[in-house]
């Protein structure tokens, strides 16, 4: 019996082995890109709640993943500003003017993503410009008390801190 529990336990540490080392390097990279955060612990935890994230092999994946992490929420920030644009009249131009700022973040942080590889300093310069637009709606809508505004703001202070992320990510690759 104790040769029988020997094995299971050598057959379950030979199993689980890549899944450990596959989480460490994960860590390493994920480290790696929040060392160049402010908000390490928002990065951290992010980062390694985020699947894509969290289960990459390389740094430069790690690095694509947080991209790809703040261009998903930059594009469900343009779809709620688009919604809000239609549900209210009197801010219509307002929200149009948001979910605007919010496509442009979209596109700055694809084609950040896209020149990772072959151009870290270039994908640092699209991500770092984002921060532009997150200003441009914290001035459109930031007096604003109504319900959407509010939560337009929310989603903008979350989005900075996407983009810091972003950021993070170029720096570490090489940016």
């Amino acid at each position: 019996m104790g040769s029988f529990s020997y094995c299971v336990g050598v057959v379950s540490l030979a199993v689980l082995l890549p899944f450990l080392l596959v989480s460490a390097s994960a860590t390493t990279y994920i480290n790696a890109i929040c060392k160049h955060v402010t908000d390490k612990a928002f990065c951290v935890k992010t980062l390694n709640a985020y699947p894509k994230a969290a289960s990459a092999t390389t740094k430069l994946q790690t690095a694509s993943a947080t991209l790809s992490l703040a261009t998903s929420y930059a594009d469900k920030s343009a779809a709620f500003a688009g919604t809000a644009a239609k549900q209210n009249p009197n801010l219509m131009k307002q929200f149009k003017a948001s979910q605007d700022a919010f496509v442009t973040i979209s596109r700055s942080l694809k084609s950040a993503a896209l020149e990772l590889k072959k151009s870290p300093d270039t994908a640092n310069y699209d991500a770092m410009q984002c921060t532009d637009s997150t200003t441009m709606v914290k001035n459109l809508v930031g007096k604003n008390s109504d319900k959407a505004s509010r939560t337009v703001i929310t989603m903008t202070l979350m989005m900075e801190k996407l983009i810091a992320l972003a950021v993070g990510a170029t720096v570490a690759v090489g940016g």
